[in-house]
């Protein structure tokens, strides 16, 4: 697994730092595979049509890529 260093203000930071039971990594992995999967989708017609509903429906949008 690749690591990779990012910059945030020190305002979010300080409230990040608030909730030390939250696994912060694991909240930015997951916020940049939905946004790979929205620009993949977006990519094909059908399956952009597909993640739509399933976000607007509050379902798990791993769903759509199990076609």
């Amino acid at each position: 697994m690749a690591n990779m260093t990012m910059a945030i203000p020190d305002e979010l930071h300080s409230k990040m730092r608030k909730h030390s039971e939250i696994k912060w990594a694991e909240v930015a992995r997951q916020t940049f595979q939905e946004k790979i999967n929205i620009l993949e989708a977006e990519k094909e017609p059908l399956r952009a049509y597909a993640y739509k509903r399933l976000v607007e429906e509050g379902d798990d949008a791993e769903k759509l890529f199990k076609f």
